[in-house]
């Protein structure tokens, strides 16, 4: 019997992801209370070094409790549609205009290519 090496690599990346272990928290990205947290905005805030505070909505959040899109409240200019994109360490959720790195309570949170501001991520 005959292996393609395709049929190899799917095998041997499943197994190794089977023993592997799930991966830790600040590699996956924010982590909510659950499904249940959709919608409740006060359970993810980032108060930042511009004295104000934006919390992050969750609207999808996975069976592992991480959340994988949510909306951004940026005050009065309303609300940026915001989708984790997966990093090797820490987390980037990025909008339209805006994304926001961090790795575990610490966070970068950019406006465009030339400002940003330092964030500091309080669960409640």
């Amino acid at each position: 019997m005959r292996i393609g090496l395709g049929t190899f690599l799917a095998v041997a990346f499943v197994g190794f992801s089977v023993f592997a272990g799930p991966a830790p928290a600040a590699d996956l990205g924010l982590m909510s209370s659950g499904p249940a947290s959709v919608g409740n905005c006060s359970d993810l805030v980032f108060t930042c070094d511009n004295g104000r505070q934006y919390p992050l909505c969750p609207i999808a959040v996975s069976i592992a409790g991480e959340v994988v899109t949510g909306s951004l409240h940026l005050g009065h200019h309303g609300a940026t549609h915001v989708r984790l994109i997966p990093m090797g360490v820490g987390y980037r959720y990025a909008g339209r205009g805006i994304w926001l790195d961090g790795f575990r309570e610490n966070a970068l949170l950019n406006f465009g290519k030339h400002s940003q501001v330092a964030c500091t991520l309080l669960r409640s």
